[in-house]
């Protein structure tokens, strides 16, 4: 049996009549088409990187190609229909959507994968080139936008109103083609929501999106449970027009990506044990080099030893199968699957065992293996003692940024930018997006280079600050500056913490309000002696959690149980008083006492009868 793909259908047929289908296909797309070939083109790839302190990085990466002219007559084909219906109606020319969960630790890893393009903040970022003839139109759209994008992905897209909506005029750029566009007409708005949580609700119409819909292919290992439970994972969609120079056609592309990093040795201890359990004494490794360390507490260590893995280890699962769309004629650009080791590690490689087709020739660091349709696909690493320092790639830019002061009145802000370089300066445009009740003091804005030169006073070129208005708009931050090279720059800021109204503060409002990652972004520039250019890269720091002066919510109701004690109160005795019967005191004793006689003389009349 083979499968055959046609749109968003599919078809179980003969091995006889698998030729006829296919020019059936082919007549149907070219009847609809007005006699024009409406050729899609889909790709995908898994990357496997391993990274220092037994840790996976995982990237998978899907890409389609399709004509623009069929994408406006609403001719989908690999193309997701619910996605390209949104677009079409809210007039969004170029489209970038962002989910991510946890921390990426630039220190033990390196730099991030694609130059930090495919990653977002922590939570949900979305920005967009929409096309409207002025602002009020813009805003209408983008709206309409994110209530799409709500529905579509089950987030709350739809939270991302005028408060939490910037427009960047430095830090973003199209990475679109728009020859026949008017670029004048074309608006960015960006908006994040640092406090959604990222969970499988999102990973499912994630996954509806791919021409496979997780059946096929890579994206069978994708499972809610594994991706989840990663260090870190993030998840972006990126739709933009692309033009050929040389025909002037253009397509449509959309790109889904998911980057990971896994823990091996917890991803192998779920495995044996649902349950995490700490191990046994005799197990661990103690960090004795430490100054502090003693025969009482033992501070563990990495293990000294790679631990063996496969594919169906960490992801429970083998991929079955290449995706249809996604298998073609081997050919030496043909990647599905493809791990990075050292040279050094190359002996161990070969002894890879594999359900699939030899590794293609590539470079001397990198396997890749190719997938065939119906047929299961495992990889399995072997241990390897002693371990050996994998790949990492020195970032351009190290950042952390933090809270400072104390209080419930005042606060400020740390950002520590430091450029490992000991070269070449790095020019940086820092990007913030503040909530309406975080009121910084722009005069207060400053940058500090350490160690100290003469020039510190040129560190920051140009300023761009637009002032928040209270419940309208928030405050949005944007400066381009030099990090010079080997050197620390430290932006500091002051801000004022407004008060807002009882009802606007969360149900778990002591918790704090969530801050969203700044964003710093590094231009395409020339690097080192021989000129090597750098493409762009991205920076998001991690999110911040502000504490706001809080109200005793217990005193709203101290107030109703006090008001209603008093009411009940006053209710009752006044019952009382309209529906009690009033009897004299003398009344009552002369009622009493011939009600005794009585009683005394019943008995008596009693004992003479008997």
């Amino acid at each position: 049996m083979t499968l055959l793909f046609a749109r968003s259908h599919q078809w179980l047929i003969s091995p006889s009549l698998k030729i006829f289908s296919r020019l059936l296909t082919l007549l149907i797309i070219l009847t609809l088409s007005g006699n024009v070939v409406v050729a899609d083109t889909y790709k995908e790839k898994l990357d496997l990187q391993p990274l220092s302190g037994q840790f996976l990085l995982a990237s998978f990466n899907f890409q389609s190609h399709g004509p623009i002219e069929a994408f406006n007559k609403q001719m989908f084909q690999l193309f997701p229909r619910s996605l390209g219906q949104i677009l079409q109606y809210t007039h969004t020319r170029e489209l970038h959507l962002r989910f991510a969960l946890g921390r990426w630790d630039s220190e033990l890893w390196g730099a991030q994968p694609g130059d930090g393009q495919n990653a977002g903040g922590t939570g949900v970022e979305t920005w967009a080139w929409v096309e409207a003839d002025n602002d009020v139109e813009a805003e209408a759209r983008w709206t309409s936008l994110n209530n799409a994008l709500s529905g579509l992905f089950c987030a709350s897209l739809n939270f991302i109103d005028s408060t939490r909506t910037i427009r960047p005029v430095m830090s973003f750029n199209p990475t679109g083609d728009y020859p026949t566009t008017n670029t004048s007409r074309l608006f960015l708005l960006h908006g994040s929501l640092p406090k959604e949580p990222v969970c499988t609700e999102n990973l499912t119409p994630f996954l509806k999106l791919l021409p496979c819909k997780g059946k096929s292919g890579i994206s069978t290992l994708l499972d809610g449970h594994k991706l989840f439970d990663a260090s870190f994972q993030s998840m972006s969609i990126d739709v933009r027009p692309i033009c050929s120079p040389h025909t002037g056609t253009c397509d449509i592309e959309i790109q889904q990506t998911i980057d990971m990093v896994l823990d091996i040795s917890r991803s192998l201890q779920r495995k044996d044990s649902p349950v995490p359990r700490p191990r046994d004494q005799h197990e661990l490794i103690c960090d004795t080099s430490k100054p502090y360390a003693s025969n009482e507490y033992c501070y563990p260590m990495d293990n000294s030893i790679d631990l063996p893995w496969s594919l169906s280890d960490l992801f429970g699962r083998t991929i079955s199968g290449g995706c249809p769309f996604a298998i073609k004629i081997p050919t030496e650009e043909t990647q599905h699957v493809c791990i990075h080791a050292p040279e050094n590690k190359l002996k161990t490689m070969e002894t890879l065992e594999l359900a699939a087709p030899a590794p293609t020739e590539g470079q001397p660091d990198l396997k890749c293996y190719v997938l065939r349709e119906n047929l299961p696909f495992d990889l399995s690493f072997p241990k390897q003692q002693p371990p050996i320092s994998p790949l990492r790639q020195e970032p351009l830019l190290y950042a952390e940024r933090s809270f400072t002061g104390h209080g419930q009145e005042h606060g400020g802000v740390k950002t520590v930018l430091r450029n490992p370089n000991p070269n070449d300066p790095v020019e940086v445009v820092y990007l913030e997006s503040l909530p309406w009740f975080m009121k910084p003091y722009l005069h207060t804005f400053k940058a500090q280079v350490l160690p100290a030169f003469d020039g510190e006073a040129d560190v920051i070129s140009e300023l761009y600050y637009r002032p928040a208005l209270d419940r309208k708009r928030g405050t949005q931050l944007e400066a381009k500056l030099v990090v010079p090279p080997n050197s620390v720059v430290i932006l500091t800021y002051d801000f004022e913490k407004a008060v807002l109204r009882y009802t606007e503060y969360p149900p778990d409002a002591n918790r704090g309000f969530d801050v969203a990652s700044a964003i710093i972004t590094i231009p395409p520039h020339r690097q080192g002696s021989d000129g090597k250019i750098i493409p762009a890269t991205s920076i998001r720091t991690t999110s911040l959690l502000l504490s706001l002066p809080t109200p005793d919510f217990s005193m709203p109701y101290n107030v109703i149980i006090f008001t209603s004690t008093i009411m009940a109160l006053a209710f009752g005795s006044i019952f009382n008083l309209l529906v009690r019967r009033f009897v004299a005191v003398d009344e009552v004793q002369r009622v009493d006492l011939k009600g005794k006689i009585r009683g005394l003389l019943g008995r008596l009349k009693k004992g003479k009868t008997e």
